[in-house]
């Protein structure tokens, strides 16, 4: 399930210093803009408490935990949508991803240039939103005259569809994101999902700060949280350069010691990871035996077979039922033979909503 998370920004923001914290796949970090061109994609494992606790009831012989793909995109700069800078590369990079990290600098530091020479995170998002928004306004133009005409001829899903467009055009010459539209039938629903449009993707703001910042924000953070207010959208205070920092200490009881000594109790990464997967709309099952405890992704909303489907084809083709249990039991009972005697274990059929959490054996047949 090869779903990702773009970063985006301007440059010299901290994207790539966040990046190489977050990923193996070490993107260039450097003073200057565009010194990352080609977009960085980095498999990253998402941090979860729950497969190690599984893990030491079960002791299996491999922990597989599930993951992510984030991409580190170059930094925008005004003017992207009409191809400024290395705009139309940068765009499309965008596009192909499947929700937004939005990075902004929210620290001041003389010798970390900014390309606008002031430190202003919500202008500096302002020039981001409207660069997608010029882009969208365009695709969205073009596509009015495409389906007008099959509007006029009565076809009732370019109706829809030309309806949808409309709102897009005058919410975008608005200043608005696409994401601020809201439909009411599932008809317009489906056909906006169909336009992929940069602005309708899912988005996250990261506020890259300073290390005495890091764990109550400021000035800068306040002033993004007020523009964002009505967005809806996640607000994580993250200093990327004391991750960077903390990535590169050797121990588990070290890097602890440092988050403690700075006030957090969990690093900034850990905590972007999550919101990223959750983001994307993701959630986890579990498979625990002997061989391995394995975390596993699926989409929020999915029954049984999809989930089957994600461990192999065979298993949704040919889905009889799932056995299901609940992860706070078999934490509770220490084992599945002990979930089993205290009649905890659940058996589902094809309709059953797979739950975050949940410990699942599929039974099947091919």
């Amino acid at each position: 399930m090869a779903l990702q998370c773009g970063i985006v920004g301007l440059p010299n923001v901290g994207k790539s210093t966040l990046f190489n914290c977050l990923s193996n796949a070490k993107a260039q970090a450097a003073n200057f803009p565009f010194c990352t061109i080609e977009p960085n994609v980095g498999v990253i494992t998402v941090p979860d408490e729950r497969l190690n606790k599984l893990a030491e009831l079960v002791h299996p012989q491999r922990i597989l935990p599930t993951t992510v793909e984030i991409v580190d995109i170059a930094g925008l700069v005004k003017g992207a949508s009409k191809g400024e800078g290395l705009g139309n590369k940068f765009l499309a990079n965008i596009r192909e991803t499947d929700a937004i990290i939005h990075v902004l600098r929210c620290f001041d530091d003389d010798n970390v240039t900014h390309v606008d020479g002031s430190i202003n995170p919500v202008r500096d998002k302002e020039i981001i939103d409207s660069e997608l928004q010029l882009k969208d306004l365009e695709t969205v133009e073009q596509r009015i005259q495409k389906v007008y005409k099959q509007a006029q001829t009565g076809d009732a899903h370019a109706k829809t569809l030309h309806n949808v467009l409309i709102q897009y055009k005058a919410a975008l010459e608005e200043g608005k994101s696409a994401r601020s539209v809201e439909f009411e039938s599932l008809d317009e629903i489906d056909a906006a999902k169909d336009l992929f449009l940069l602005t309708n993707k899912p988005v996250m703001y990261v506020c890259n700060v300073d290390e005495d910042s890091a764990s109550k924000g400021n000035k800068h953070v306040e002033a993004v949280r007020e523009a964002v207010k009505d967005e809806h959208a996640e607000i994580l205070i993250v200093a990327a350069k004391t991750e960077s920092e903390i990535a590169e200490l050797e121990t588990y009881e070290e890097r602890q010691m440092f988050l403690a000594d700075v006030g957090l109790e969990e690093s900034g990464v850990s905590r972007l990871i999550k919101s990223a997967y959750s983001l994307l709309d993701l959630q986890t099952y579990f498979t625990a035996g002997e061989v391995e405890v394995r975390a596993w992704t699926f989409h929020k909303g999915w029954k049984a077979p999809q989930c089957a489907g994600v461990i192999h084809t065979d298993f949704e083709k040919g889905f009889i039922r799932a056995e299901v249990i609940k992860y706070e039991d078999f934490i509770k009972y220490g084992s599945e033979t002990a979930v089993r005697e205290a009649g905890k274990m659940g058996v589902e059929g094809k309709e059953y909503l797979v739950q975050d959490g949940d410990i699942m054996h599929f039974r099947f047949n091919v």
